[in-house]
């Protein structure tokens, strides 16, 4: 073989190797809208225990903000929706794992997060703040030395109080409830958590209240599979027809009990 035929060879293999190879093994983007719809369902990660975001209402029905915003981004995409449970640990290994579609969780959108899903426009901003029993000396983040706080594992919530109050003695749960009876059963001195979901807990039960100001900015996300696009657009869309057509502020105003405080984004 002359030299002319082994540096044809030669080329032919880089070529083979290096630009078609990654054509045909590259793998595609998800797009679950078209899963979704050959399915007939959209299958939405929620709390159940958490209000007003996500929560059991009357007969143990899933009621709440986050439920009634993908039951009209399923609305949208032309199926119903079917809610399922998760929790801050597994919200997001189910997302990527698919046994949901997509996940409305009051999940705060961080760079770290962003490494694993991609996230909609900001949905609900909210703050960190304390819950006490009534009569309690806790008055704000700077009177919690040596206290015991609940408050829920692997969330930006332990995270921001640990920084804002690191002589504090941090008691981990997995969900609101648990952090909650703790606080209730004298297991801890006080509760942090989001302002709206506090305020839902002290509503309830007279005997205790929210003490401080609001020590961290919380803006939550609805989050999908890296990558789908398609999903998210859609979501975005529907937040922001929510929003133009007043639709979202009623829904606010119905769970929250007064106007927005931040306004969406709004593309042209």
């Amino acid at each position: 073989m002359n030299m002319r035929k082994l540096l044809f060879v030669g080329l032919s293999s880089l070529i083979i190797a290096g630009v078609m190879a990654p054509a045909v093994t590259m793998a595609q983007s998800p797009n679950s809208v078209e899963e979704i719809k050959s399915r007939g369902k959209l299958l939405a990660g929620v709390k159940f225990d958490t209000p007003p975001f996500g929560f059991l209402g009357e007969g143990n029905k899933p009621t709440g903000f986050d439920l009634d915003l993908l039951t009209k981004v399923a609305e949208k995409i032309g199926v119903p929706v079917e809610f399922v449970s998760v929790t801050s640990p597994t919200r997001i290994p189910m997302l990527v794992s698919g046994n949901v579609d997509v996940v409305a969780a009051s999940m705060t959108h961080t760079i770290e997060r962003d490494r694993t899903i991609d996230f909609s426009i900001t949905y609900y901003t909210g703050g960190q703040a304390l819950i006490v029993k009534a009569g309690s000396d806790i008055t704000g983040v700077d009177s919690l030395a040596g206290k015991q706080v609940a408050v829920q594992q692997g969330t930006t919530l332990e995270k921001n109080i640990a920084a804002a109050a690191p002589e504090a003695k941090l008691v981990g749960f997995k969900d609101y409830n648990s952090a909650w009876l703790a606080l209730v059963q004298g297991r801890a001195d006080a509760l942090t958590g989001s302002l709206n979901i506090l305020q839902g807990f002290a509503k309830e039960n007279k005997d205790y209240q929210i003490v401080g100001d609001i020590f961290s900015s919380e803006p939550f996300g609805i989050g999908v599979r890296q990558g789908d696009s398609a999903l998210r657009d859609i979501i975005n869309e529907t937040l922001q027809d929510l929003w133009k057509s007043g639709e979202y502020q009623k829904l606010y105003a119905k769970w929250f009990g007064e106007e927005p405080r931040v306004p969406l984004e709004i593309w042209p």
